[in-house]
């Protein structure tokens, strides 16, 4: 009797058992559909606020001949809603912590739509860099989907999660696409009617398929004014220098480009657009390869590389059209030198896929140098980057106004790029012990990622 007792109790607690599993099993699928969906959602989210963010540097060149401006006023009209962009990258990323992902994302996107709409009704260039200021704010969408999304996935599978997400990068290619199909055929006016139609309808998706974890909340108390202490280590520092470049010249350059194209190359805006997407779509959607190139052969690795291909890149595209004479023995020879449309698109699709394994090993170093400060290093990182984005387009129009030379756009990043190699190479390359150091100290810290750079490194 004893025995069958047991044998009862044993297939009672079997059946039990049985019930947990099954019931962890459903709710893991039900978990990990709803991680992809929020996935999903957030990508599309960012990719209508990326296309909204970079819509000047489509809808400027009609807007520049309606206006008669000169080359330093379109780069302030193209590169000012970057920089409110990037002022409330750090604010957004702590009130995402606080309240959630779902609510600030949401109300990111809805604050945006009048300024879009009303950009239609714009007739002055200050209303243009008024407008302009509010309709920014789409730039601050990937600090709040960055953690956001990151906080949905597990460890091993956080890394493609956000190599997935940073791809909404590619909205500045998607602006190239769209934009000026409807600027032919409606008019600039109709671009910003639509995009904010557009972001209105990506408000609404984002908060019906979206989800929100009360556990996801992190009570942080992080002032900005505490943030910008990390300055103080020179290897923020370094840090934001090369962002400055990988991002900030990412996203000046998909500013500029189709503006150049039409200038240099006297292409239609269609045609110029669709070339200058050459360069935005690869730097969008490759970043998550940088991502593991940068977690397979570490950051220095990767970013040494990428500096040396855009100093090659930029060196040839910086140098001008040239028509010059020489004296022959049958004569004076004129010659012609200078990069056809064919090679200008080539040499900007290799920079664009340079710039997209940058962004991805910068955070690669963050996560390596700073497991434990990742947030405020990152968000003090992107300011910076975010910035570079806003004062190169303002110093391209200034140059070409000084010159004449539309090219010293390229000169002005080929600089910027020496002091990028000469920086890393001063303070990585170089492994000579002049200060009786231990030289292992000197080393550049490349090891396996913590959970939270693994979120960062494709970020």
């Amino acid at each position: 009797m004893f025995a069958a007792r047991a044998i009862g109790q044993s297939l009672c607690h079997e059946k039990r058992s049985i019930g947990v599993t099954q019931t962890t099993a459903v709710w893991d699928a039900a978990r990990r559909r709803q991680s992809w969906s929020v996935l999903a959602v957030s990508t599309v989210a960012f990719t209508v606020c990326f296309m909204v963010w970079m819509m000047f540097g489509v809808i400027g060149i009609p807007i520049r001949k309606e206006l008669h401006l000169n080359e330093t006023e379109f780069g302030m009209l193209a590169a000012l809603p970057v920089l409110t962009g990037s002022l409330v990258r750090v604010p957004l990323g702590i009130w995402t912590d606080r309240y959630g992902g779902r609510l600030v994302m949401d109300v990111l996107m809805l604050v945006t739509v009048p300024a879009i709409w009303l950009m239609s009704y714009a007739t002055a260039y200050w209303h243009f860099l008024v407008l302009g200021l509010f309709v920014g704010l789409a730039g601050g969408a990937f600090s709040v989907g960055t953690p956001y999304v990151a906080r949905w996935f597990p460890q091993e599978r956080r890394g493609l999660a956000m190599g997935i997400f940073g791809a909404g990068n590619s909205g500045a290619a998607v602006n190239k696409f769209v934009a000026p199909a409807i600027v032919v055929a409606f008019g600039w006016g109709m671009v910003a009617q639509v995009y904010a139609l557009a972001m209105l309808a990506a408000a609404v998706l984002f908060w019906l398929v979206s989800a929100s974890d009360p556990s996801h909340l992190v009570p942080n108390q992080t002032r900005f004014v505490d943030q910008l202490k990390a300055l103080k280590d020179p290897r923020v520092l370094k840090y934001c220098q090369y962002y400055s470049i990988v991002f900030g010249g990412y996203v000046a350059l998909s500013l500029w480009m189709v503006h150049y194209y039409v200038d240099e190359y006297g292409l239609d805006i269609r045609s110029a657009a669709l070339l200058a997407a050459c360069f935005s779509l690869p730097g969008g959607i490759l970043r998550a390869v940088g991502g593991g190139l940068s977690d397979r052969y570490g950051a220095h690795r990767v970013t040494w590389w990428v500096m040396w291909v855009s100093w090659i890149c930029l060196f040839v595209l910086s140098y001008p059209q040239t028509d010059f004479t020489i004296a022959s023995v049958s004569g004076p020879k004129s010659f012609h030198l200078g990069l056809n449309v064919v090679w200008f698109t080539v040499l900007m699709f290799v920079l664009g896929i340079a710039f997209a394994f940058g962004k991805a090993s910068v955070f690669k170093y963050i996560g390596d140098e700073f497991p434990q400060n990742i947030g405020a290093i990152s968000g003090i990182v992107g300011l910076a980057g975010g910035l570079g984005g806003f004062v190169l387009p303002i110093l391209f129009g200034l140059l070409v106004d000084l010159t004449g030379v539309r090219s010293s756009a390229f000169m002005l990043l080929y600089g910027v790029v020496w002091v990028s190699l000469v920086w890393m190479y001063l303070t990585e390359v170089r492994r000579t012990d002049v200060m009786g150091r231990n030289p292992a100290a000197s080393q550049v810290r490349t090891g396996p990622a913590t959970d939270a750079h693994q979120a960062g490194a494709r970020s």
